[in-house]
Formats: C-alpha cells, sequence, structure tokens
C-alpha cells in the first residue's frame, strides 16, 4: 500500500511541477511533510539540503530519498518511477503537438503564461527555507525577533556576500558554511 501512496503522491509532484525542481520543493514539501508526516519539515531540509549536494535534478533525488526513507529500496525505485513518468508521458505529447501545431499564437500565449507561475513556486520554496533556517519554525507566522538565530543570519549573510561579490563555486560555498555550523553549532547553548 506504500508503494501505491508514494507512486501516486510523487506522480502528481511530477506531473505539476512546471519549472524543474526548486518549483517543485513546495509540492513536494505539501505531500511528503503535510499530507503524508512522511518527514518532519527540518528532515524534508536535510533531504533538501542532500538532494543539492548529489548530482541529478532536485525533484528526482528527494524522491528517492524519501521513498528509500519510507519504503526501503522498492519505495525509492516507485517514487522515483512516479516522479519521472508524467514527464515522460507529458514530453511526448507536448513534442507531437508542438511539432504540428508550433507555429499557433495560442501556444506561445500559454508558454508565456506559465512563467510567472513558475517564478512564484520557486521563491515560495526559497521564502520557507529561508524562515526555517533564520527562525527554526515551519510557518510564516514564526517572526518573532527573539527566536532569530543570528548564527545562521550570520552565515547565510556571508555566503550570500561571497556568492556575489567573488563569484566563488556554490559547492565550496555550500561546503564553507557546513564547516563553519560544524565549528560553531556544537559550542552554542541549547
Amino acid at each position: 500500500m506504500i508503494y501505491l501512496e508514494l507512486l501516486w503522491s510523487f506522480f502528481q509532484i511530477g506531473l505539476f511541477s512546471f519549472g524543474g525542481g526548486y518549483a517543485a520543493l513546495p509540492l513536494i514539501q505539501t505531500q511528503v511533510v503535510d499530507l503524508h508526516g512522511w518527514l518532519s519539515m527540518t528532515e524534508f531540509t536535510d533531504i533538501l539540503t542532500i538532494s543539492q549536494m548529489t548530482p541529478g535534478p532536485i525533484a528526482i533525488n528527494a524522491s528517492t530519498f524519501v521513498g528509500m526513507r519510507v519504503g526501503g529500496l522498492g519505495g525509492a525505485a516507485v517514487a522515483t518511477l512516479g516522479c519521472v513518468l508524467p514527464s515522460c508521458i507529458i514530453v511526448l505529447l507536448l513534442a507531437y503537438l508542438f511539432y504540428k501545431f508550433h507555429g499557433l499564437a495560442l501556444i506561445q500565449g500559454a508558454l508565456s503564461g506559465l512563467r510567472p507561475a513558475v517564478v512564484s513556486l520557486i521563491a515560495s520554496a526559497g521564502v520557507g527555507i529561508l524562515i526555517l533556517a533564520l527562525w527554526g519554525g515551519d510557518t510564516i507566522w514564526s517572526f518573532a525577533v527573539e527566536k532569530i538565530d543570528w548564527v545562521a543570519v550570520g552565515i547565510f549573510a556571508a555566503a550570500l556576500f561571497v556568492l556575489r561579490k567573488f563569484k566563488v563555486n556554490p559547492i565550496f560555498v555550500m561546503l564553507g558554511a557546513g564547516v563553519v555550523g560544524l565549528c560553531i553549532y556544537p559550542f552554542l547553548p541549547a
């Protein structure tokens, strides 16, 4: 039964996640954390971090990790299949339709209309992760100044500065932030 739930959940994610992995993050969070409770928000963020560091699309990596966590090796295979199957079907159908009707203004208009929705999905995922990282809460209503993790704010600001000013490879920035966190957080009071 868990395999069918994994397949259906990640099929929906694959079906409705236009714009790539970052746009799929709110959909993955809704299915994995909110609807099924397979992971806590903290575990979900950890899986996203691991998915970022491994090669491949983030949605597929996340589906594989969640499937492995929930249903073992079979769950990983089923969740990954559920995530990629809609794309395969849609791409085959769209390739046929685009080849046949590529000159129509209606097609161009529909594609232009999807762009703002994709940007909003990516922004939503970014804001959610930022709130979790800086405030430790999983809701937008947890903006209490006394709950701010100032070490996380400092690491975030330093990483953003290094990325924008010096154009350092993001992998090195992530590794550096992890090392800084490893050196600082064990010595902070709980």
